[in-house]
């Protein structure tokens, strides 16, 4: 008997648009924390090269870096906080204290020294860590096991928070450009500070609403309840914070990626030695999941140059001017989430009508059909690079926006769809540790985007030969691991063991 079928059924709630209400405040919840992510984010790399490098394009290399560095660690520590969840405090506490650090972080990342700087990134990374992977384990212990409409509940939360997305950029830009600024200048501080009160936001609406709950997220016994614990982890994050200022001020890159494939290792052979404790089925299920983690980590590699490559191909190689006015950089970070918002429930109800024909695709399908998303958006880029180059250097902006668009197409068939497998395919008393390799395996993928932005930026600053160069490159990977999955699917599935 496996884990999976020992596990307690869910506990009844009621029900709102046919989905248990508390996923609508957790929806809420991550919807403003999402908010403070996204408002700061399109502004990281620009804010690097503007205040410390002076406004030289020879800076977007290292602010490339940086920024993967930083994304790499946001989910890197989530493997952190599940276990401090699973095991320690519990998970509603674990947000609590989480969104606390988070908000703190992003209000000292305004003060314009380096030092504070990376600083205050720290305290969003280690925030981030115990925040980010339990409130989706949390989606997951809403329903039952088997019921159906756990991965359309995840699409929905997965829309949900990408309105914040989608808000967020829009209005830190006006913010900065218009109220605080000028159409030249971007206040990136007021950014900064914007970001600062939507975790706020969060965290209060989670305090308030963490009642309707009940039990899910409490400590499991007496003992995770106990307030030592919470202690013990406060001094924890104490400790974490001038480590993860090491890791981002000293190591760099490369180091950090050599360190997270070893905390990902290191990961995989917990879940393991847990599955073999519950048997061939489950460890069969464990191993299933880690493939998929390692196809996750390509996708990410490609599709995290929102915020860094494709920030800096907006800004300099795009033709962004509409009739007079100048579309601004920022706005590009919120097509992904506007795709998000129209595809996801289009999406979800394809999945549920394939699902009543018996002809829903299953999880590694889904996610080659991700990566073969990712690969068109980049396809589109070669296109506009290699056929639509203006006289000045600049290629249209649709083909930009357009890329995006099918990026988020890829993700839809991917993230969310993670987010489900995770719950049903991890041991039931690994539930987090698990949901924390899942984003271990982001984390990779990230830090990965960051070095390949890198590398597409060279030494002097992104151009029209050298972005055609590395997105044609990400082409072919991406499509090749798409095809290769889809070879590997038929396996996959044997190894799930009924799971869909």
């Amino acid at each position: 008997m496996t884990s999976h079928d020992q596990a307690p059924a869910a506990p009844q709630f009621p029900q709102t648009m046919g989905h248990p209400r508390p996923l609508w405040m957790l929806f809420m919840t991550e919807f403003w924390e999402r908010f403070a992510f996204y408002g700061m984010r399109w502004a990281l790399t620009l804010y690097i090269v503007a205040q410390f490098w002076n406004g030289d394009e020879a800076g977007q290399a290292s602010a490339s870096r940086t920024y993967g560095a930083y994304l790499a660690l946001v989910y890197a520590t989530a493997v952190f906080g599940g276990y401090v969840a699973d095991k320690i405090i519990g998970y509603q506490r674990s947000i609590l204290l989480g969104a606390v650090v988070m908000a703190a972080g992003l209000f000292a990342i305004m003060l314009p020294y380096h030092s504070v700087f990376v600083f205050g990134l720290s305290m969003v990374i280690v925030g981030n860590g115990l925040f980010k992977p339990n409130i989706s384990s949390m989606v997951g212990q809403l329903y039952a096991t088997g019921d159906s409409r756990r991965d359309r509940g995840f699409t929905l939360f997965y829309m949900g928070i990408n309105a914040g997305a989608l808000i967020a950029p829009i209005l830190t830009s006006i913010l900065a450009d218009k109220v605080f600024g000028s159409d030249s200048h971007h206040n990136y501080h007021v950014v900064f500070a914007a970001s600062g009160i939507g975790m706020l936001i969060s965290l209060v609406w989670f305090w308030i609403g963490r009642r309707m709950l009940g039990d899910i997220g409490r400590p499991l016994s007496a003992e995770m309840a106990d307030p030592k614990r919470l202690l013990y982890v406060i001094i924890g994050v104490a400790v974490a914070v001038p480590l993860v200022y090491l890791l981002m001020d000293g190591a760099g890159a490369v180091v950090i990626q050599w360190l997270l494939m070893a905390l990902f290792l290191g990961v995989a052979v917990m879940l393991v030695v847990e599955a073999v404790r519950n048997g061939r089925v489950q460890i069969h299920r464990v191993i299933a999941m880690l493939i998929i983690f390692a196809f996750n980590v390509l996708f990410w590699m490609f599709f995290e140059q929102a915020g860094s490559s494709f920030n800096f191909l907006a800004q300099n190689i795009v033709d962004r001017n509409l009739g007079g006015w100048q579309f601004p950089v920022g706005w590009f970070q919120s097509v992904n989430p506007v795709a998000i918002v129209a595809l996801a429930p289009l999406i979800a109800a394809a999945w549920a009508w394939l699902d009543g024909r018996g002809a829903e695709p299953s999880i590694p399908r889904k996610f080659g059909l991700g990566l073969i998303g990712n690969a068109l958006g980049f396809a589109v880029l070669m296109f506009a690079l290699s056929s639509l180059v203006d006289a000045s250097g600049m290629i249209p902006l649709w083909t930009l926006v357009l890329c995006y668009v099918l990026q988020t197409a890829g993700e839809l068939c991917l993230s969310p769809i993670g987010l489900s497998m995770v719950t049903k395919l991890a041991p039931m008393r690994l539930v987090g540790l698990a949901m924390g390799g899942w984003f271990l395996s982001t984390a990779i993928g990230n830090n990965l985007a960051g070095l390949f932005a890198g590398h597409v930026s060279g030494e002097g600053g992104l151009t029209v030969a050298s972005a055609l160069s590395g997105y044609t490159m990400g082409f072919w990977i991406l499509a090749g691991g798409g095809v290769l999955l889809f070879l590997l699917a038929p396996l996959i599935n044997r190894l799930m063991h009924g799971i869909k």
